[in-house]
């Protein structure tokens, strides 16, 4: 079996609708794939739909955006748990709230020296959609300021540029037994992806391990070799799954459905482990 754990559609920074990407992962020869969008799960229940009729298994999932008390970006899967466990709702509720203030105030920033509107970036945001800074990138794009969403964040929206601002994201340990509460599946995704930015020391993985981590990401492609070593053998350590994927955006990204996969064994044991929601099939 091809399993792919992590994919993303346009209910948050993907450029394919949720049943776009389960037709996708058809395409790529994949037996199942998990819709992982940022801090929504509204794009479930269309996957689903669409598995079903194509013939492949949906794993339900989502990516927490979380922060630690330095300031560092942390992202957690989430995979078959409650989308009506109330903590956990109340969270990521007030994480998409802070992402659309935090928008606003970066399309204010940047109309001062781009040809940028509001409306120009609504106009990439899909109905209910989280909105973020792939939808700036877009409009970006758009307007011929950058050729693609990959220069837009090597340059103008990166998290060193002046148009920069924070927005409230939960601690990672918080996160991560908001999600066990749910009868979710927690594992930390692309955790040494030095590329992106600043990674967490020990004390912040010891944490995340305590309050219930069962899994890490470590088969992805911003994770460099040396970094992958590390993981495998932290998961040897304290038990934790290893999960592969490929962080899927359409053509929001070069990642390809498939370039990385999760064994079906580590799939039969999340399955095993959670009681918040299931596999459809």
């Amino acid at each position: 079996m091809r399993i792919d754990l992590h994919a993303h559609s346009n209910v948050s920074d993907g450029t394919e609708t949720p049943a776009g990407v389960i037709i996708s992962a058809v395409a790529a020869g994949l037996d199942a794939v998990a819709l992982t969008d940022h801090d929504s799960t509204d794009g479930w229940d269309p996957a689903a739909a669409a598995a079903r009729e194509h013939g492949i298994a949906f794993v339900p999932g989502m990516e927490i955006s979380c922060r630690t008390e330095q300031g560092i970006s942390v992202h957690l899967l989430s995979y078959l748990h409650d989308p009506h466990h109330a903590g956990l709702l109340e969270e990521i509720t007030k994480s998409k709230d802070a992402r659309l203030t935090r928008a606003e105030h970066m399309v204010t920033l940047l109309s001062e020296d781009y040809p940028l509107t509001w409306d120009d970036v609504i106009h990439h945001v899909a109905p209910g959609a989280t909105v973020g800074r792939p939808h700036i990138a877009d409009a970006l794009v758009a307007a011929g300021v950058v050729a693609d969403r990959s220069e837009a964040f090597t340059s103008i929206l990166t998290s060193h540029s002046r148009y920069f601002v924070q927005h409230y994201a939960p601690n990672p340990a918080v996160a991560v037994e908001l999600v066990r509460a749910a009868g979710g599946v927690p594992v930390f995704a692309h955790p040494v992806a030095s590329s992106r930015g600043r990674i967490v020391g020990e004390r912040t993985y010891r944490e995340m391990i305590d309050a219930g981590l069962m899994g890490l990401e470590v088969e992805h492609r911003d994770n460099p070799e040396e970094g992958r070593d590390f993981l495998r053998m932290l998961a040897a350590e304290h038990g934790l799954l290893i999960t592969g994927s490929s962080d899927y955006h359409g053509a929001g990204k070069p990642n390809l459905l498939g370039e990385n996969t999760t064994s079906p064994a580590v799939l039969a044991r999340i399955e095993e482990m959670a009681t918040g929601s299931t596999v459809v099939r």
